[in-house]
C-alpha cells in the first residue's frame, strides 16, 4: 500500500508519515521547504525532512510545489496511491495579506491540483483534506461569552461542547488565508459529492506536538513553550490573553486519518481538535507550561487583536466520534505541552552546543 503525503516536512505530514510507515505503508512525500519562504529561516523544516530519511526505510521525497500542476499531475500518475493526505499550506491569517496570490495559489489552486489529479488517477483511493478552524470566520465572536479569570467560555449552554460542524460560515470575516482555505474546504467535498471521491477535510483547531517548528505568526502553542525555554518575550495580541484554543497532539490527528482511510465517507466535514477538555488559554498555557520548564513566561500584551482572530473556540467532537467510535483524544493538553517543552530543550541544547 502507498500513500502520498503532501507537507510531509510539516508538523501532521510528517507524523502521518510514520504512523503509516510503522503499519508498513510505502511512503511518498511531497514538501519543497516553503514554510521557510514564508516564514524566514525559522519556518525551515529540512530538519524534519532528514529525520524522515532516516526513520523510514525507503522514504520517497519529491521536491514538487503543489502549485505546479503539470509536476503534480506526473506524480500522482506514477505513483498511484492508495490514499492521498493533503497537509500542505500556506498556513497564517495574518501573512496572507501581504502575499494574497501566493496564499491563494498554494492553498486553494494547490488543492485543486491534487483533487484533479486524484481524480484522473486514483480515483477510490481516500483523499484526507487538512482544512482549519478558520472557515468559520471571526462567526464564533458573535456567540454570548462569560469572562473568568483565565478564558472566557460560552454563555450558551449549546455550544456547552464547542463549535461543531453545522455552525455558519457566511457573513463573517475570515481573513484572506480563512477565505483561501474556505476555497478549498468546498472544492474536497464537491470533488466527493460531485464525482463521489472518497474525501473529507478535516477542521483543526490547534494542531500541535513535539515535531512542531511554531513561529509567531503559525504554531500558538510550540511557539509559546519555545518563548518560554529560551526566556524570550512572547506576545499577547488582544482579549486580554484570555482567549481560548483547544489544542490536538499531532499523532492523535494521524490516528484519525488511519481511522478514515479504512472506513471512507464521501465528502464529509469534522472539526478535529483536542475538545473542551484540551483547551486553554494562553494564559492558563503559561501556567502548565511552568510546570514543565521551571520558568515564568516573559510577556508583553498588544491591545490590538489579530483580525478575524477567536475570542473562544473549541471544536464539538460528537459528530467525528459518532462516525468513527474507534478514535478519540488519547493525549492530554498537560503531556503534549510537556513533551513540546522537552523537544524545543533538546532542540535549543543541540544548536547552543554547535556555536
Amino acid at each position: 500500500m502507498k500513500i502520498l503525503v503532501t507537507g510531509s516536512s510539516g508538523l501532521i505530514g510528517s507524523e502521518v508519515c510514520l504512523f503509516f510507515a510503522d503499519k508498513g505503508w510505502e511512503i511518498h512525500g511531497i514538501d519543497n521547504n516553503q514554510r521557510a519562504v514564508f516564514f524566514g529561516p525559522q519556518g525551515d523544516t529540512r530538519w524534519n525532512q532528514r529525520r524522515l530519511q532516516e526513520l523510514i526505510p525507503g522514504f520517497s521525497h519529491h521536491e514538487i510545489d503543489i502549485r505546479n500542476r503539470d509536476g503534480i499531475l506526473r506524480l500522482v500518475a506514477e505513483v498511484k496511491p492508495d490514499a492521498i493526505v493533503h497537509s500542505a499550506a500556506q498556513p497564517s491569517h495574518d501573512r496572507a495579506a501581504s502575499i494574497p496570490f501566493d496564499d491563494f495559489d498554494t492553498n486553494a489552486t494547490g488543492t485543486l491540483n491534487l483533487l484533479e489529479a486524484a481524480r484522473r488517477f486514483c480515483p477510490d483511493s481516500p483523499f484526507v483534506h487538512m482544512s482549519t478552524n478558520k472557515v468559520y470566520g471571526d462567526r464564533p465572536n458573535t456567540l454570548p461569552l462569560i469572562e473568568l479569570e483565565t478564558r472566557w467560555e460560552f454563555a450558551d449552554p449549546t455550544y456547552q461542547e464547542g463549535i461543531a460542524e453545522d455552525f455558519p460560515i457566511d457573513q463573517s470575516k475570515h481573513s484572506l488565508f480563512g477565505a483561501s482555505k474556505v476555497a478549498a474546504d468546498i472544492i474536497v467535498q464537491e470533488y466527493g459529492r460531485y464525482f463521489g471521491m472518497p474525501t473529507c477535510c478535516l477542521r483543526g483547531g490547534c494542531l500541535t506536538g513535539p515535531n512542531h517548528a511554531g513561529v509567531e505568526l503559525h504554531g500558538f502553542l510550540s511557539y509559546l513553550v519555545k518563548c518560554n525555554v529560551e526566556g524570550k518575550e512572547y506576545r499577547i495580541f488582544g482579549y486580554k490573553g484570555k482567549q481560548v484554543r483547544d489544542n490536538i497532539h499531532s499523532e492523535d490527528v494521524s490516528r484519525f486519518i488511519w481511522e478514515f482511510i479504512q472506513s471512507p465517507r464521501q465528502g464529509e466535514v469534522y472539526n478535529i481538535g483536542g475538545g473542551k477538555a484540551n483547551s486553554c488559554s494562553i494564559l492558563e498555557a503559561f501556567e502548565i507550561t511552568k510546570k514543565f520548564t521551571g520558568k515564568e513566561q516573559q510577556y508583553s500584551y498588544v491591545s490590538e487583536n489579530r483580525i478575524g482572530d477567536h475570542i473562544c473556540y473549541y471544536s464539538n467532537l460528537k459528530k467525528i466520534r459518532t462516525h468513527y467510535p474507534n478514535w478519540n483524544i488519547s493525549i492530554s493538553l498537560e503531556e503534549t505541552i510537556r513533551q513540546i517543552a522537552e523537544a524545543w530543550m533538546e532542540r535549543l541544547g543541540r544548536q547552543e552546543l554547535m556555536v
